[in-house]
């Protein structure tokens, strides 16, 4: 089984503009995802998707593998999709956000070992356990599943809201995904559904569409970069990492 491991870079950030070569620790953001990546042992291949040139330029000064997609993509899923479209001989491709410089390796490694233990699987993703204090933020979106372990449904509300407390854990969903090639190609060419929009959720297109998420447990705990602040924790982590090697 081919693998592929796409890390979407897209340089527009609201909050955070450039953040793909946001500096951590001496090295740009997409350099720092893109080694961590590189740790699986799973996938064929590593490979930055992005639409900006000084994008490209950094991820081939460090001899990484990029390539150019169009700048018009709505979203990650369509972005996602274009490389699709020209990875033919890829059976499942795992796509990484370009904002996680602190992704663990084994987790792409375990997405993809589910879809060569199933045959039939068609997306992926994780969940972590929450934090008492991201459990009313809807920034932390949260998902409950069944008991097989697939996706019931995401929000960014608090769920499940604990009106008897049965001492059931609160997971946050993060947003790691990985595709069967064909399935990523239908998924991305399907129209908006009224909870993707409601909510804001793009993987709830895919249950609207009464496709099956897996959802695998992971008691990592993940960092991303979305702000200013988060940049600064991240770089903090990263200097205690490199000072102990």
């Amino acid at each position: 089984m081919k693998i592929l491991c796409v890390i979407p870079a897209r340089y527009s950030s609201t909050r955070l503009p450039g953040k793909p070569l946001a500096d951590i620790a001496g090295k740009p953001m997409i350099q720092r995802v893109y080694e961590r990546a590189a740790l699986a042992t799973k996938p064929t291949e590593v490979l930055v998707a992005t639409d900006h040139e000084a994008v490209f330029k950094a991820v081939e000064s460090f001899n990484g593998h990029v390539m150019m997609t169009s700048p018009d993509h709505a979203t990650g899923t369509d972005r996602l999709a274009e490389v699709a479209s020209q990875y033919t001989d890829i059976d499942v491709i795992i796509n990484v956000q370009g904002d996680e410089p602190l992704i663990e390796p084994s987790i792409i490694d375990a997405l993809a070992e589910v879809f060569v233990e199933d045959q039939e699987l068609n997306m992926a993703t994780i969940m972590t356990p929450i934090e008492e204090e991201e459990k009313n933020n809807p920034n932390n979106v949260k998902v409950v599943t069944d008991l097989k372990g697939y996706a019931l449904y995401f929000s960014r509300s608090l769920m499940p809201y604990p009106r008897n407390d049965k001492q059931v854990s609160v997971y946050k969903h993060i947003g790691i995904y990985a595709y069967r090639r064909d399935f990523l190609l239908k998924y991305a060419a399907m129209q908006p559904t009224p909870l993707e929009s409601t909510e804001s959720l793009e993987q709830l297109r895919a249950l609207e569409n009464g496709y099956k998420i897996k959802v695998l447990k992971t008691k990592f705990c993940f960092v991303g970069v979305d702000t200013q602040e988060d940049l600064v924790k991240v770089n903090e982590i990263y200097k205690k990492l490199e000072a102990k090697n």
